[in-house]
């Protein structure tokens, strides 16, 4: 039996405690990604320094998560503009480490609110805010599976037609659409979330849908009952590794493109550097911290 929970974190004021024998999206794809990447992230808890381009992600999520609390009427993209310099001051008081990002330089400052200003405007080609109002947004889901693992994360919306209560499931991405032949492997972190929904719900959501501000594009995908039940028996698969790295303490690492963006080179084997000591008692399977992904990759958002 699956037990379902939801529950909107805009709302609610704080994020739900983290669950045991948990598994998120993002720390999903970091395993599949790169082992490694999973044990400096989960298990080490390693930290990682913020960036221009999560930093960014994080401004333009908020804006867009605060321009539906608005009167219909008001979704402009002047309002949603002004919405940034407020969104960039919460993120310096949430983190005050991001100060560091641009120095002292009030013009390099300028060149990143604007290029948040191009992703905001961009929206607004993309989607038309005044013509319906969002079921849930940045919706906290849940879910516990029959084999014991708990899934969960964050829905930046969620979207229901008035007439049927059919789902639509949205995700806004800073960053540009894959490349042809890319889109499916995109898709997992909707897949994922469509599993969820559906065990809460019992319907499978009838759309999900990327939003890519980077490039002003939109993917789309339609699930269904065997597209989801696959996804179930792949996070089955992912945990079993999980499972079989965390006993033989073995977490390799696996070069790709993604490594260029990584925050840990000097500890990777790759680049010639030393992982530190696994702990005794590892965390994975006791906690999977969300935070807050998407926006802490800048290769994602």
């Amino acid at each position: 039996m699956n037990t379902p929970v939801a529950s909107n974190a805009s709302t609610a004021g704080e994020h739900p405690p983290p669950p045991v024998l948990s598994l998120s999206p993002s720390r999903a794809a970091d395993f599949m990604s790169c082992p490694l990447l999973y044990r400096f992230r989960t298990i080490d808890r390693l930290p990682e320094p913020p960036s221009p381009d999560a930093a960014r992600g994080t401004v333009v999520h908020t804006v867009l998560e605060r321009l539906f609390e608005l009167p219909a009427a008001e979704r402009t993209p002047d309002v949603a503009i002004r919405l940034i310099r407020p969104a960039w001051d919460q993120l310096l008081a949430a983190e005050p480490e991001v100060a560091h990002l641009f120095g002292a330089e009030a013009a390099a400052l300028e060149t990143w609110l604007t290029s948040a200003e191009q992703l905001v405007e961009r929206y607004f080609t993309l989607e038309d805010p005044q013509r319906f109002e969002p079921a849930e947004r940045e919706l906290y889901v849940e879910t516990t599976l029959d084999s014991g693992l708990r899934l969960r994360g964050y829905v930046d919306r969620l979207d229901r037609a008035p007439a049927t209560g059919e789902m639509r499931v949205v995700d806004y991405k800073t960053g540009k659409a894959p490349r042809a032949g890319f889109e499916q492997r995109a898709m997992f972190q909707m897949r994922f979330y469509a599993l969820v929904l559906w065990r809460l719900h019992g319907t499978v959501p009838r759309l999900l849908q990327l939003i890519y501000l980077g490039s002003g594009e939109i993917l789309r995908y339609e699930p269904d009952e065997a597209d989801l039940r696959a996804t179930e028996r792949k996070l089955g698969a992912l945990w079993d590794a999980i499972n079989r790295a965390t006993e033989n303490k073995d977490w390799r690492p696996s070069p790709s493109r993604l490594c260029d963006w990584c925050a840990h080179q000097a500890l990777c084997p790759e680049f010639g550097g030393t992982p530190p000591p696994v702990p005794e008692s590892p965390v994975a399977l006791e906690s999977d911290t969300e935070a807050p992904s998407p926006r802490t990759s800048g290769a994602d958002l």
